[in-house]
């Protein structure tokens, strides 16, 4: 008798062990940007969304210096899904050292096409900066090294037969602190690729007079890559800025990478597709995010899981 007890104490814990093993959590961490960008605070929302929408998840957000280090966070696995701009995702599919990949990262995968990030070049107004060209000897800072942002500014001054040697000084800084310099006249201008109506520059337009300079589509075009293209700052943008400038605008992708299950990729992209209201109040640039346009012109394959939703959505075949 005290042996079928035994035994049937025995049974119990292994059914104990074996449901807790099924039940273990199923971990989703976002890479981002710095707090200051767009891409902080809709991923914020994004890990809410899949907090209570993901049975056993355990969300949390990490903020980064966004795309390059993104993806090869990505790559190594310590992250499920992230935020970067599609000619930086490009650039890790192929493996381009320069741009910050030692190899190419064949272990991402596409969520989807989000919304559009605009360069945006600010200057003081008493800087005298009004065009490209103005920038030559002055005080730059054109984003983290060999980030997202400093790649497109590398990308633009090339165009505009400029170079970091044309500057009277470059600093590699993120949003905030460009902008913190900038207030301080300790610089003259800054780049910065983010989603229209960024924190940062909300802040510094509203403190003190500047000029958002113009990229022509002149220039865009003799980027010659297809995930430049022109668009423009609507006026009203920012304070005291009474005119549209024209700019480049590069897509920016939600990626993952092949170790996360289909189910999870899967959920990950219907519950933002679901809960777009709630991205859009997070930051405007959600706004732009479309299921029309989530899968088109894509550098990397889609993950099989968000592959699925779209044919359950019927946005791809």
């Amino acid at each position: 008798m005290r042996m079928i007890k035994r035994l049937s104490v025995f049974a119990a814990a292994a059914v104990f062990t074996a449901g807790t093993a099924f039940a273990a959590p199923t971990f989703i961490n976002v890479l981002t940007g710095g707090t200051s960008g767009v891409y902080y605070p809709i991923g914020v929302a994004l890990s809410q969304v899949y907090g209570s929408g993901i049975e056993g998840s355990k969300t949390s957000v990490q903020a980064t210096k966004a795309s390059v280090e993104n993806l090869n966070l990505l790559q190594a696995g310590r992250g499920e899904l992230a935020f970067a701009l599609g000619d930086s995702v490009e650039d890790a599919w192929e493996g381009d050292a320069e741009a910050g990949f030692k190899a190419p990262l064949k272990k991402l995968r596409a969520i989807a096409g989000t919304y559009p990030n605009y360069i945006q070049i600010v200057a003081s107004g008493d800087s005298g900066i009004k065009t490209l060209a103005d920038l030559k000897g002055k005080r730059i800072s054109v984003g983290a090294p060999k980030s997202g942002t400093e790649l497109n500014a590398r990308a633009i001054f090339k165009a505009a037969g400029l170079s970091y040697e044309d500057m009277g000084r470059v600093e590699y800084l993120p949003f905030a602190e460009s902008v913190e310099l900038m207030k301080n006249r300790q610089l003259d201008a800054t780049l910065q690729s983010s989603g229209l109506g960024m924190a940062a520059f909300r802040d510094l337009a509203s403190t003190m007079p500047v000029t958002f300079v113009p990229v022509p589509a002149d220039v865009v075009a003799k980027i010659g890559s297809s995930a430049y293209q022109s668009k423009v700052i609507p006026a009203g943008t920012y304070d005291g800025q009474s005119a549209d400038v024209p700019t480049a605008a590069i897509v920016n992708l939600l990626v993952t990478h092949e170790g996360v299950s289909d189910e999870v990729a899967y959920q990950m992209t219907k519950l933002m597709f679901d809960n777009l209201d709630r991205l859009a109040t997070s930051h405007a640039a959600a706004k732009d995010i479309s299921l029309e346009s989530a899968t088109l012109n894509l550098p990397i394959p889609l993950h099989p899981g968000a592959e699925r939703f779209y044919k359950e959505a019927g946005a791809i075949k």
